[in-house]
């Protein structure tokens, strides 16, 4: 355990955020869930959910939330998916 003041703060700053960014990553990771169901099962709002899930990933990214990389990563491989599924129609 810290005993300098500002080390105290900073620990205390640090849980904040690990609590935020958890959120976060958890959001991220039901709507891409979600998404990905609602284009297996060809959903009318599947395109919208997919918007709305590349939106979180852009902004955590843009957050430092999770490396830009990843989120590029799992932007394309749900965006393969999409295209995958809107050519079989």
């Amino acid at each position: 355990m810290a005993n300098i003041k500002s080390q105290k703060k900073r620990n205390r700053q640090n849980e904040r955020r690990r609590e935020r960014n958890k959120a976060v990553r958890t959001e991220l990771k039901t709507r891409v869930k979600v998404a990905t169901t609602a284009l297996e099962s060809e959903s009318d709002d599947a395109q919208e959910l997919v918007e709305a899930a590349q939106k979180r990933l852009g902004k955590a990214a843009s957050a430092g939330i999770i490396h830009k990389n990843q989120a590029a990563r799992r932007t394309s491989r749900m965006m393969r998916r999409a295209n995958s599924s809107s050519a079989g129609d």
